[in-house]
Formats: structure tokens, sequence, C-alpha cells
């Protein structure tokens, strides 16, 4: 008798931990040139969804206020309803709730699938703690979630937006494009675009090849192999990294480190240090507070000092190899400059200021070394100003 009570019990628990749905139908019609096996249910209310599917694309829309419904539809594009039938039972798939979570699973069986595509389209409670989604190869969208996320597809989209906690996203190879979110944004793909519109928390992003487009946000740290990166706002530090490709940047409320194998750099204002480095492009840096080591292989740079550095020995350097330096400086800036043309083959320094003096060495046939110093308002940071072959303006920067 208490082997029985024993088997009893543990048959209970089982049926506790993995609940049925609680209502779910199906039916198969047709649609255009194929047939759909479409099945809607409802679980009880959860606090985590998890979402495992071998192929089809998921969409997750937060707002309900109990219960998780969900539509599934299952597409063939086969020769007759029988063989469509056929294709539906090699995709199984699952509906439970096991524990605080509720549990979608998408499993095919047999060889490749051929004319054969799913969909999961989930409406949930607005305020779930987790939400885990996983797709080999299908695009994923989510709306409307106060927790946490996180989304990974063998290569489709992934579209975000209203995400309350801190969001994870990977593609194979796909877009990534994120509205609004309130916590950190960990974004990757294989080689697709990525866009933020705004994001209270920090942005980690990095994609083989795509640009990188982030509209806001409170830090940003992005790295692409070849694309642009564009960049609004940033009330802390940024971070970017491209492997040719253009970088493009608002006003920055930190540090910047900016590096391009070859592309234009320009940054509209930073309150923090800024290091810039390309392989050949321009560079266009303005607004700058706390100095500046900016260098090119190749192109011209331009600099604005709106004042002068909290810290004294935050030295700035600008160098390029062949290109014009144009440097504006606040009248009322304390600051030592330093610049010298290596080779001047009929370049010149030019400077506003008064308390820089030019000077020359060489011979009358040759080349000539040309050098620059002075003191502003009576000195402070270094800024060294270096090109091998180009001309060197010091301007004075309206106020």
């Amino acid at each position: 008798m208490k082997r029985y009570t024993n088997i009893a019990t543990v048959l209970v628990l089982a049926v506790i931990a993995a609940l049925p749905v609680l209502a779910q139908n199906s039916r198969i019609y047709r649609e255009g040139d194929g047939w759909v096996e479409e099945i809607t249910g409802t679980l009880p209310q959860s606090r985590n969804l998890k979402v495992n599917t071998d192929l089809g694309s998921v969409k997750v829309q937060g707002g309900s206020d109990g219960d998780v419904r969900y539509t599934i539809r299952k597409r063939s594009y086969g020769s007759s309803e029988e063989a469509a039938r056929r294709m539906f039972q090699n995709f199984g798939v699952t509906a439970v709730k096991r524990g605080d979570f509720a549990i979608f699973e998408g499993s095919w069986e047999g060889g490749r699938a051929r004319k054969f595509s799913a969909d999961f389209v989930l409406t949930v409670p607005r305020d779930m703690q987790l939400v885990k989604l996983s797709s080999d190869g299908g695009w994923i969208n989510v709306r409307g979630i106060g927790g946490k996320l996180e989304a990974e597809t063998g290569g489709g989209s992934v579209d975000l937006d209203d995400i309350g906690g801190m969001a994870t996203a990977e593609t194979g190879g796909g877009s990534i494009q994120v509205g609004n979110t309130n916590g950190e944004l960990k974004l990757t793909t294989g080689g697709g675009n990525i866009k933020v519109v705004s994001a209270t928390g920090r942005v980690v992003a990095s994609s083989g090849g795509g640009s990188i487009w982030v509209g806001k946000a409170s830090a940003v740290a992005v790295d692409t192999g070849g694309g642009s990166v564009n960049v609004g706002t940033c009330q802390g530090e940024a971070h970017v990294e491209t492997g040719g490709g253009t970088i493009d940047l608002g006003n920055i409320n930190g540090p910047v480190s900016l590096e391009t194998g070859g592309g234009t750099i320009k940054l509209a204002g930073a309150a923090g240090p800024v290091r810039v480095s390309t392989g050949g492009g321009n560079l266009e840096l303005y607004k700058l507070m706390q100095g500046a080591r900016a260098q090119t292989g190749a192109g011209s740079i331009t600099a604005e000092f709106v004042g002068t550095p909290s810290n004294t020995q935050a030295y700035s350097m600008l160098e390029t190899s062949a290109g014009d330096v144009t440097v504006y400086v606040s009248p009322e800036a304390k600051m030592t400059i330093k610049a010298v043309i290596q080779t001047a083959m009929g370049h010149e320094i030019k400077s506003d200021f008064s308390e820089v003096k030019v000077t020359s060495e060489g011979g009358d046939w040759g080349p000539k070394t040309k050098y620059a110093e002075g003191n502003l308002n009576g000195g402070g940071p270094l800024l060294k100003v270096r090109t091998t072959m180009g001309n060197i303006y010091i301007r004075k920067a309206k106020r």
C-alpha cells in the first residue's frame, strides 16, 4: 500500500511541475499557394518565458494582465493538403508551464525543411522577469517587456522596443534594430547593421562588417569589421572601433576613444579626454575640454579647444604624415603650444596669437623644418602639433 502511495505522489508532483495548457485549438486551412496549421492556446500566468525552436520566427508582445496567450502557425507549400499534413507532423510543437516558466518548443524531425516555415506569436504579461528566445534561423520581434531579455537567432533579424531590463541579442548575420530601452544592451551580429534609437543604459554592440547607429545612450562601446559608426549623444564614455568605415559622433559627456583603419572621424564635442586614430582619413574634432591625442596617416586635422583642461598634466597632440592641421583655441585658454612642420616644401605656420613665435631651420634651396612655440595666457597644458608635409594654422576660436 505504501509503494502505491509513493507512486501516486510522484505522479501528482509531475503534473504540478508541468501544467498543460488551459485551452488549445488547432485548425488547418488553405492560404494562398500553401496550407497553414494554426494552433492557438493559453498557458497559466508565468513570471518567465522560454522559447526554443529549430526553425521559425518568434514575436513576443507584452501587455496582457494574466495568462500567456499564443498562436503558432506552421506553413507548408506542398502540392496537396495530405502532403502538407505530413510536413506539419515533422514539426512538433509543445507548450507547457514548468514552475515559473512558460515554455514553448519547436522541434523539426526528418531531413531538411523545404518549402516550410513557422512563426510563434505570443502575448505575455509586461512584468515578466525573464524572456529567453532562441531560433535556429528566423527573425525575432519583442515589444513591451519590463524585465530581462535574451534573444538569439542563427541568421534572422532582431527587432526590439520598450524593454525595461537588460537585453542581449545575437544573430548570425541579420540586422538588429532597437527602439527605446531602459537597461544595458549587448548586441552582436555576424555582419548585419545595428541601430539603437535610445538606451538609458550602456550599449555594447559588435558587427562583423555592418554599420552601427546609436541615437542616445548612457555609454557606448561598439566595433565593426568595416562599416561606419554614428553616435548621437552619450552621457558617459564612448569607445568606437571600425576596420575602415567613417566615425561620426555628436556630443559625448565623457572620455572618447575612436579608431578606424582608414575612414574620416568627426566629433561634435567631448567633456573628457579624447583619443583618435585613423589610417588615412581626415579628423574633425570640436569643443574639446580635456585635451586630445589625434593621429592620421595622411589626412588633414581640424581641432577646437574651448577651455583649459582641469587636469594640467593632460597634454594634447595632433599629428599627421601628410596634411594640414588647423587648431582653434578659445582666447581665454591657458595653453603652451609647440608646433613643427618636418618637411616644409613651401608650407607655412600661421597664428592669430602674437605669443606664438615661428622659426625655421634649413638652407634656402632644400626643404626646411619650421617650428612655432608660445604660451597663451601665461601657458598651461601642452599642445603639440606635428605634420610631415602640410600647413599649420593656429586660430582664435569664436566665443
